[in-house]
């Protein structure tokens, strides 16, 4: 395959793809060799087709529709995007657990997250980082509801002596908005013992 002929087969992949879609050179190793993907990707960016956001991450340009500025993924969005490359589950954890849940309003520019893959931390300058954290305690990852899962990791985060009234008020009611019982029931069994008694009562 020439260099034409690969820029051609990934300018094809570019346009199917939707606004906002984070792409990594993996979706590319079928249009030709690593150097015509390194120099096709380049030729993309350089036609406004990709925005790279950093090595080895681009993304389709999204425009906001209110003021039209470009919208940057976010650090959550790319680390769905490589734990999807590498068949790996990922869990938020720390502040960004709580962040995700209402708990808190501080957006951490480090997000730490436990995966069942390789652990690996990736820099994306501008002070940002994802962290994978390997963990082989299987039952975080046994979870049926996202929400329940959050849930217990956000709550081991606070702690048991830190948590307080209304931070518990908060997680139930998101766990009765999202959680069917069926799943609670199934996930309930997963929790920590002080989770099970708070979350019952």
């Amino acid at each position: 395959m020439g260099a034409n002929s690969s820029y051609k087969a990934m300018n094809d992949i570019v346009e199917q793809a939707k606004s906002g879609t984070i792409i990594i050179p993996d979706d590319f190793a079928m249009c030709g060799t690593p150097d015509a993907v390194r120099s096709g990707l380049s030729r993309l960016c350089r036609n406004g087709k990709l925005h790279r956001f950093s090595k080895g991450i681009y993304y389709m340009p999204l425009y906001d529709k209110w003021d039209g500025t470009l919208r940057e993924p976010s650090l959550d969005e790319i680390a769905k995007r490589i734990a999807q490359r590498d068949y790996a589950r990922i869990i938020p954890t720390g502040a960004y657990a709580l962040n995700k849940l209402g708990l808190s309003t501080q957006v951490p520019t480090n997000i730490v997250y436990i995966t069942d893959g390789s652990a690996r931390q990736i820099n994306f300058g501008k002070g940002k980082s994802i962290t994978f954290r390997h963990s082989n305690e299987l039952s975080n990852f046994a979870y049926q509801s996202k929400m329940m899962q959050l849930a217990v990791i956000a709550m081991r985060e606070i702690g048991e002596k830190f948590i307080t009234e209304e931070q518990v008020t908060n997680i139930k009611n998101m766990i009765k908005k999202h959680v069917s019982d069926q799943d609670f029931n199934h996930d309930i069994v997963l929790a920590p013992t002080w989770i099970k008694t708070i979350l019952q009562r």
